[in-house]
């Protein structure tokens, strides 16, 4: 076997044709040239499809875990008599959180009662008055008559000289007397026709005295019953501490309110709220799939919904919103409070209200499709 000289195979290799990728190889900076153009490109072309595939979900982690909740109170003061829940727990609607001392609104209610008792005995008598007066205006009337009757029989005596004038003059005063004493009794008829409602036969129920006696017996007995304080719905109780039996409860109508009562926090009305950049709403819309996780629950996953979004940014309701007045040019980009409805979750993990999380709404559109379509 005839083996070729080393320098002879140098000579052969460099006497052959070189191809484009052999000499781009031997020049080093011509490669390192094409190097990074080519590497820039990749990157642009990459970010670029990245960009156009993009924009169908938007993201934030400031959103918290909400839920219905308020300190149930109560529209009547009093002093706790006793307290039927305790801190953590759960309780149905309806339930008895705690109670006030009855006896002052029990003891309200009795004199309520006794007023509408003597509200409608006082029907009774002023119906009986009205037709007493019925029967003396009557009998009044009639004597009018006579006495009309006999002055002018007297007049005619009195013209002919055949009867003193005294006579005369005693029978008309006696007339006028009658007439006097007959309107009396009409306007006291009158008086009690008024307190009927003009109706004598008036229902004692139906009579204004009766009913608004009646109205006073309906407040004093809600009273009695608010001081039975119930679970609005159902949930879960706190600040159950501060109420202890002894404490005075303001009611929640006055201006002096110095007790809240029991916290309670709904288990059901359960919600996330996503303060979104305004720059991200322009493709969201009530009814897309959002995904949510809690920080406390690594793994876990709940499926909502976007449920609202809010008519105005989260600072147009502070009590200083910010102003832009002064013609300031740095512009700040607004939060806009987005309600997420929760649904399933693959874990049966308890949210509790102001748990940090995050959300990603489905929006389903593409920068593609938009520049393609126009």
């Amino acid at each position: 076997m005839n083996v070729m000289p080393a320098d002879t195979i140098s000579r052969y290799e460099a006497a052959q044709p070189r191809s484009g990728l052999k000499r781009l190889w031997d020049n080093k900076a011509l490669l390192r040239k094409v190097l990074m153009i080519g590497g820039v490109a990749i990157v642009a072309v990459v970010s670029l499809a990245f960009y156009l595939a993009g924009g169908r979900y938007v993201t934030t982690d400031d959103a918290y875990v909400k839920a219905a909740q308020l300190m149930v109170s109560t529209d009547v003061s009093g002093l706790v008599k006793d307290v039927s829940v305790r801190e953590g727990q759960h309780v149905k609607a309806g339930d008895v959180l705690f109670r006030l001392d009855p006896k002052p609104f029990e003891n309200a209610l009795a004199n309520a009662k006794a007023a509408l008792a003597t509200a409608e005995q006082n029907v009774q008598s002023t119906k009986a008055d009205y037709r007493r007066d019925l029967e003396q205006v009557g009998a009044q009337a009639a004597q009018v008559n006579v006495a009309k009757s006999t002055l002018d029989r007297y007049s005619k005596l009195v013209a002919s000289n055949s009867i003193a004038r005294t006579l005369y003059d005693q029978q008309r005063a006696t007339y006028l007397s009658a007439q006097a004493t007959l309107a009396s009794l009409k306007q006291s008829a009158q008086v009690d026709l008024a307190k009927l409602n003009g109706n004598p036969n008036l229902p004692a129920d139906q009579a204004p005295a009766y009913m608004q006696a009646k109205a006073q017996v309906d407040e004093m007995q809600r009273q009695l019953d608010h001081t039975v304080v119930r679970a609005p719905f159902s949930g879960v109780v706190t600040e159950v501490d501060s109420l202890q039996p002894g404490t005075l409860v303001i009611s929640a109508m006055s201006a002096f309110t110095t007790t809240s009562a029991v916290g309670l926090v709904s288990d059901k009305d359960i919600w996330v709220e996503g303060n979104m950049k305004e720059t991200d709403l322009t493709h969201v819309h009530q009814g897309q799939p959002v995904d949510v996780t809690v920080d406390t629950y690594p793994g876990c996953k709940w499926q909502g919904e976007v449920q609202a979004i809010s008519a105005a940014s989260g600072s147009s309701f502070s009590p200083l919103p910010a102003e832009n007045a002064s013609g300031n040019w740095v512009k700040v980009v607004q939060r806009i409070p987005v309600r997420i409805k929760l649904g399933k979750s693959n874990c049966n993990s308890v949210l509790r209200v102001g748990m940090s999380t995050f959300i990603s709404i489905d929006t389903g559109h593409r920068r593609w499709y938009r520049m393609v379509n126009g």
